[in-house]
């Protein structure tokens, strides 16, 4: 009997600790459905202390920001600069970088901390902006949550309705929005569990450190990420400006990756208990209702200055990445790059005569 009850002691040691960091964690996150505003401006808060108080193991290594030549440059090809989402893993501009040089660009990538409030990223590119050449137009094309970080960029420092100009130099061109959360995206409330789920498989890494995974923001942009946010409503509310034409691509699921929900089980499991699970697969459910590309409905791409979004059989990474063949976003998004190129040679010459 004492040897069951060694056991069972040393079971509940192991299990305790877990237990707890699950309490905390349905605790958070029910205060923070209540209270989104607080949260955002706690996270934020923490960010920046953590950027005063250590700024040596904040800093991003310097490939991870700032803006990045994706192929070989010439000099007489105009820039397109593209903006990744929300925690990119990398490699979502592989098949466009290349097709973008082909057909006469220079892909250039902007990298920033992902996981900041969206905000501040924007900020972030109207310091880099001036690195670009001032007398050569560029296109912004952005994945996901890049393209919030682009309207809240162009509309708020490059060509904002006050007419303070913050980030002079470079005009945009034009604007590719792909599968961009306009209206939010319902993952946004899985955030802290996903948040855990992240933390907790970097903990076997050899160069582990709790700075990591803090490196690229404190989850502020998965608040500015929910439907109904204070950052979105915001943004939305703003205008925008005329001569900058937009363009939006979303996707949609196809019976072919109907195991998407089945995958998600398999995420929620990883995470842990049952209650976990249980309230994973309730979020997703609401998910599901309109579920688009998987991760944006449709219902949140469309917006008032653009025409109706193009709608693609991809899910939302498959949009630009596949495994068989071209990633169906890169013919729309060169075709419209030609539009706009023959637009511009028409308007210099009707102007030159």
């Amino acid at each position: 009997m004492s040897g069951y009850r060694v056991r069972r002691r040393r079971w509940l040691v192991w299990l305790s600790p877990f237990v707890l960091v699950v309490l905390a964690v349905t605790a958070w996150t029910w205060w923070a459905e209540e209270h989104p505003r607080d949260e955002r401006e706690l996270r934020v808060r923490v960010h920046e202390l953590l950027d005063e108080q250590f700024p040596e193991r904040m800093r991003l290594p310097a490939d991870r920001i700032g803006f990045e030549p994706l192929t070989e440059k010439t000099v007489d090809s105009p820039d397109v600069i593209l903006l990744h989402g929300l925690d990119e893993p990398g490699g979502i501009w592989d098949a466009l970088a290349p097709a973008l040089r082909a057909a006469g660009w220079n892909p250039r990538a902007f990298r920033y901390p992902n996981d900041q409030a969206i905000d501040r990223s924007a900020n972030l590119l109207a310091e880099h902006w001036h690195e670009l050449p001032a007398e050569q137009p560029v296109v912004l094309i952005g994945h996901s949550m890049g393209g919030l970080v682009i309207r809240d960029f162009v509309s708020r420092h490059r060509y904002p309705v006050d007419g303070f100009h913050g980030a002079r130099g470079a005009a945009v061109k034009g604007v590719i929005l792909v599968a961009p959360p306009n209206r939010g995206s319902p993952w946004a409330r899985l955030r802290m569990w996903l948040e855990l789920r992240e933390f907790l498989a970097r903990l076997g890494e050899a160069d582990f450190s709790p700075f990591v995974p803090l490196q690229g923001g404190t989850g502020a942009a998965k608040v500015d990420l929910r439907p109904g946010s204070a950052f979105l409503d915001e943004l939305n509310a703003r205008p925008w400006p005329a001569d900058v034409p937009v363009r939006i691509i979303g996707g949609r699921l196809t019976q072919g990756e109907a195991d998407f929900p089945q995958r998600m089980e398999d995420l929620a499991e990883q995470v842990g208990v049952d209650g976990v699970s249980d309230e994973f697969r309730a979020n997703l459910e609401a998910v599901g209702a309109g579920l688009g590309d998987g991760v944006v409905p449709v219902s949140s791409l469309p917006l008032p200055e653009a025409p109706p979004p193009l709608l693609l059989d991809a899910s939302h990474r498959g949009l630009l990445v596949s495994d068989n063949g071209e990633p169906p976003a890169i013919a729309p998004i060169l075709a419209i790059l030609r539009q706009w190129r023959v637009s511009a040679a028409s308007s210099s010459a009707s102007e030159g005569s």
